[in-house]
This record gives C-alpha cells, structure tokens and sequence, in this order.
C-alpha cells in the first residue's frame, strides 16, 4: 500500500509545487499618460511673447495609451514643442535620438508633444521604443491635427509658447542643436 501512495504523494508534491503565477503585465504604452510633464519648475525663466504672435491651434486627441490630451492645458502652463513625425519617416528616424535627449534635457521646463499622423499605432510604438521617445505622443490618425498646423509631411517642429502663442514652425524639422539654440533664443531666459 505503501508503494501505491508513493507516486501519488510524488505528483501531489510536484503539482503543490508548481507555480500558476500569471504573465508579467505589458509594459504601458511609450507615449501615454505616463509620459505628461511634472510639475512646472519654480525657477522656470521665459522670455515675454512678442504681442504680434498668432495664437496656436488649440486641438484635443487621444495619447499612445488612449488617455484623453488637451494641448491647451499644456502650454498653459510652460512652453511647448510640437512634432510632428511618422514612424515610416526617415528624416524623423536619423534626427530622434537627438530630439528624445533634448526633451529630456528641458524635462518639465519645456513640453515636447509628438504628433503621429499617417501611421498605424503599432508602428509608432515600435518607433517610440527605438528611439526612447519619453514625451507625450498624440495619434492623428486622420491627419487633423496636422491640418491644423498645415503639416503636409514628416518632419515638422512647432514652438508654441507658455500661453498659447504661435512663435514658429520648420516645415523639414530641425535638428536637435538648433532646436536647442531656437529655444533659447525665443523661449527660455537666462537659461543655463
């Protein structure tokens, strides 16, 4: 009787031990909520907006991750760079990496918000992930926003500044260098 328990208790033990424990979550959408600034720097310095800047053009949409973004509440607050990209566009690609450090560099000083248009959700995701992109990323799949701004193709940088105002777009984008020296010039003061 003994031997007849002994394979039993054996599979028992086994599957005592065994461990049902679930897959590890998806990690959350590069992007998304996740991605919205902090809290605005007390010592945060801007430059006054010249009187004759247009206003930007307010627009909502959905993040990476499907949370609900309202540019307006942003650039309340602290000055925003608009760009705007495909994850098929190569000029986009070679000028990222530079772009994602520059937004880190200036992190809840200045707001960069990517606008993914003319793309499928998974393909920016792929793109965010390759090129660290740590910003808030809003997808225009219809190409509204786009409209808006009159993007008619990848890349485009806009600066918007704290309030609302239309400082300057580049049709082409703009390297990440420039972008920097731009910033300086027309947003930040007294900026080290």
């Amino acid at each position: 009787m003994r031997q007849a328990l002994l394979p039993l208790l054996l599979v028992a033990a086994l599957l005592g031990g065994c461990s049902t424990s679930e897959p590890a979550p998806a990690p959350a959408p590069a992007g998304g909520a996740a991605a919205l600034p902090g809290p605005v720097p007390a010592d945060l310095a801007l430059r006054p907006v010249p009187g004759t800047a247009p206003a930007a053009p307010a627009f909502t949409g959905a993040l990476t991750d499907g949370t609900p973004f309202t540019a307006a509440d942003v650039w309340a607050e602290r000055p925003v760079v608009l760009t705007f990209f495909s994850s098929w566009c190569t000029t986009c690609a070679s000028r990222q990496a530079a772009l994602s450090e520059l937004a880190r560099a200036y992190q809840d000083r200045v707001v960069f918000v990517g606008v993914a248009g003319a793309d499928q959700a998974d393909e920016v995701q792929e793109y965010l992930r390759a090129h660290r992109v740590e910003y808030p990323v809003v997808l225009d799949d219809q190409q509204t926003i786009w409209r808006s701004y009159a993007v008619r193709e990848p890349p485009t940088v806009v600066l918007v500044a704290k309030g609302g105002a239309l400082l300057r777009g580049w049709p082409g984008g703009l390297d990440a260098p420039t972008l920097d020296r731009r910033l300086r010039e027309l947003v930040l003061a007294d900026q080290q």
